[in-house]
């Protein structure tokens, strides 16, 4: 008999919010999900141990654990949660370990302004120091870091890395097996040169993760990604060239939607599937 081809289709955990990681464990066994991305603090929440059972008895593979980064500040502190974050993907097995970098030093997510730098290059020096320290690190313990790009709407408060031009000239100094790349279509969509810089990212993508861009963007562009085919984004091209470049790994889905949260799960998760199938493929 033939043996049944391994389905790429992973499930991001915030995609289903409401659900716990022993929830989500359930429900993508329930729907045939073969792969789960995890967050750390829900991780904290359910117990590593506990997750890593569960994750085990359940025959999931973990396609990522978010999220290490948060560099720019050049606080000590920030490299020992980076080396926490480091052990916890190691004990999960996870794939990679996506680093969101930090913003310029000083500005936090959703809250107002005070003293703060604008040196955008040395924020993104302090980064390129901080990978130098733990990218090591992770070698030593089978761990891949994964640079995420964001939408340059976010560099201010939560990355100075926009384009995946960018991550790739921090991620090149370092061994592909432990830096890497994520490739996000919400965030990289829009860039002129992102064929090019995916075929560039051959041997360096650790990640790839789909949904859409919404328009208009909520009051909260953080909440703009949509379920795939409700948005602007052309998937078939990034695609390709993802495929192109070699990377053959789970594909996450990765929503952040406060309609989709409030939805019932199950029901999202089905929605998710159908349109994963449609635009980007098992």
């Amino acid at each position: 008999m033939r043996a049944r081809a391994k389905s790429r289709f992973s499930l991001n955990q915030w995609t289903t919010r409401r659900w716990s990681v022993a929830e989500a464990v359930d429900g993508c066994v329930r729907h045939g999900v073969e792969a789960i991305g995890l967050w750390r603090q829900d991780v904290a929440a359910q117990g590593l141990k506990e997750t890593v059972e569960l994750v085990a008895d359940a025959g999931l593979r973990v396609s990522s654990l978010c999220r290490g980064g948060f560099l720019t500040s050049g606080d000590p502190q920030a490299l020992d949660d980076n080396r926490r974050a480091i052990d916890e993907a190691a004990e999960l097995d996870a794939a990679c370990l996506v680093m969101v970098v930090g913003g310029l030093p000083g500005v936090v997510p959703g809250r107002p302004l005070g003293a703060i730098s604008r040196d955008l290059p040395a924020a993104r020096e302090r980064v390129a120091e901080a990978l130098a320290v733990l990218a090591p690190y992770a070698g030593e313990r089978g761990v891949r870091l994964a640079l995420e790009p964001l939408h340059p709407m976010y560099c201010a408060d939560r990355a100075v890395l926009s384009t995946l031009g960018q991550a790739l000239d921090l991620a090149e100094p370092h061994p592909p097996e432990q830096v890497g790349v994520v490739v996000d279509t919400f965030h990289v969509w829009w860039d002129p040169d992102v064929l090019e810089q995916i075929a560039r990212a051959a041997g360096r993508i650790a990640s790839y993760q789909v949904c859409d861009f919404l328009s208009p963007l909520p009051a909260d562009v953080l909440l703009g990604r949509g379920v795939m085919g409700e948005g602007v984004i052309d998937f078939a091209p990034l695609t390709e060239a993802v495929a192109a470049a070699g990377y053959s790994g789970d594909i996450e889905v990765e929503i952040f939607n406060a309609d989709v949260w409030a939805a019932d799960p199950d029901e999202i998760l089905a929605r998710v599937r159908s349109s994963f199938a449609e635009l980007i493929g098992e």
